[in-house]
């Protein structure tokens, strides 16, 4: 487990994770679980409210009442919200971000992850559970087929809603990245059409401390654990005192 960081922040005993669009707790955990336990810190896994951004707002907050330090962290719109608390927290409580396959900067605009959440909201309301999840399904690779149905079914109903709230969300920005002031440790893929390689490439070079670890779509997609394996090694990189 990593010591004591360069700025003295006292050791972090619990990373908090928040899953993307659509998914929840138990993604989350998988993908975050095993380097929790390599880094020798408590696993705080959040599952999705009716209240998307408030409720995972709230359970950050909840997390580090509870411990002194924090590492913060998530997939998707989950990696910006965690960002976008440490920006916040301005190092007072948050030891560092473990951030997955972010999906935009600032605004949603026409970002893919953003325009795929409105139109499965459209469909949930349109069409319903099973049919939706059918249509996903038909043009999906088999392991985020099998995905998905699991989680969509678990958040329905307010599924839809949750849906239209992330695409309406604003994340951090470049020019707020700079001025984050713990580390920032990214996992993303060259090859993920939906949370493209180019977002995670600013964030990386926006940070003053960051590091990125890049991962095939198609093996994170079978083994979510990777994507917490490379935002680990990344946030070790960047706190080992020989670095």
């Amino acid at each position: 487990m990593p010591g004591t960081d360069r700025l003295h922040r006292p050791s972090p005993t619990a990373l908090v994770v928040i899953p993307g669009t659509g998914s929840d707790a138990d993604h989350a955990a998988r993908s975050f679980g095993a380097a929790a336990v390599d880094l020798g810190v408590e696993l705080i896994a959040l599952e999705p409210t009716t209240s998307l951004i408030d409720g995972h707002r709230r359970g950050l907050e909840g997390a580090a009442r509870t411990h002194r330090s924090i590492l913060v962290g998530g997939v998707s719109i989950g990696a910006a919200i965690a960002l976008d608390w440490a920006l916040r927290d301005g190092g007072r409580r948050c030891s560092g971000v473990l951030a997955a396959l972010p999906a935009w900067s600032g605004d949603a605009h026409a970002a893919p992850a953003a325009a795929s959440a409105l139109a499965t909201a459209e469909a949930l309301e349109r069409d319903g559970l099973e049919a939706t999840i059918g249509a996903m399904a038909s043009s999906s690779p088999e392991w985020l087929a099998a995905e998905l149905s699991r989680s969509w079914r678990r958040l329905h109903p307010g599924l839809a809603a949750t849906l239209r709230e992330a695409a309406d969300y604003r994340a951090p920005a470049a020019d707020e990245i700079v001025g984050l002031t713990v580390p920032l440790a990214l996992v993303a893929a060259p090859d993920d059409p939906v949370h493209p390689i180019t977002v995670a490439r600013e964030w990386r070079a926006a940070a003053p401390r960051s590091a990125l670890v890049e991962v095939a779509l198609d093996d994170w997609g079978r083994n979510p654990g990777l994507l917490g394996a490379g935002a680990r090694d990344g946030w070790i990189r960047l706190t080992d005192p020989q670095g």
